[in-house]
């Protein structure tokens, strides 16, 4: 079986040479990868060139949030890099900076909603006057009409964004746990099929694969769920 690019392989992993390693594991069952803030400060910039110079789709969550200038700027230095995609925070200030900073570039910008690891109860605790599910559909229709291609979100909103805003935009899901898997630190979670049959184009998984015994297993046994979609 091919490598299905809908799923997004997470090097969340202490060192690049684990990273590579991981990939170099996962083969051919795998092309697109995630590099978070925790490869970022050691080289995960030269990390994404390598990728996309091997042919593989890059994700950099870096989660922009900062003021508006410096999001242009961070952008505009990012956007060279050949990713596909960079998330930054939903709040329209950023998102408008961001779309700014990418201009004349392919680097897609998605917008995070709200984090996989919140819930409701979170939330409040945080301040919020919205629970998950308003706050993902407020914060969505501000990210669309600030010229961001998609959102990240969990599958639990993902089916009524689709019916909502329509096809024309990225849903990248997060808080993915195949069959059996453990929630760990994740509150609002999904089975890969469960999220791509409710509307999502692409999901993350991290620790199902980049844990697992035989990653390239763990990514094969993923590929073909998301198959039966």
């Amino acid at each position: 079986m091919s490598a299905d690019a809908r799923l997004i392989t997470a090097l969340d992993l202490p060192t690049i040479e684990e990273a590579k390693n991981l990939v170099a594991a996962i083969g051919d069952a795998g092309c697109f990868y995630k590099i978070g803030l925790q490869l970022f400060p050691l080289g995960g910039m030269e990390l994404c060139r390598e990728l996309k110079s091997a042919g593989h789709g890059v994700f950099l969550d870096f989660k922009l949030h900062d003021i508006s200038a410096t999001v242009e700027k961070a952008t505009r230095s990012i956007a060279p890099s050949g990713a596909d995609y960079l998330t930054i925070h939903a709040e329209p200030p950023v998102m408008r900076a961001a779309h700014k900073g990418r201009e004349g570039t392919g680097l897609k910008l998605l917008a995070v909603t709200v984090m996989t690891s919140y819930d409701d109860a979170m939330l409040k605790e945080m301040g919020f006057a919205y629970g998950a599910r308003d706050l993902v559909l407020m914060r969505t229709e501000q990210a669309l009409e600030a010229g961001c291609d998609g959102v990240i979100a969990s599958a639990h909103e993902a089916e009524e964004l689709r019916a909502r805003f329509g096809p024309g935009f990225d849903i990248v899901t997060p808080g993915i746990r195949p069959a059996g898997s453990a929630a760990d630190d994740q509150a609002r979670i999904a089975t890969p099929a469960e999220a791509i049959s409710m509307g999502a184009t692409r999901i993350v998984v991290g620790r199902p694969v980049n844990a697992a015994p035989d990653p390239r297993k763990a990514a094969l046994a993923i590929n073909a769920e998301m198959a039966g979609v």
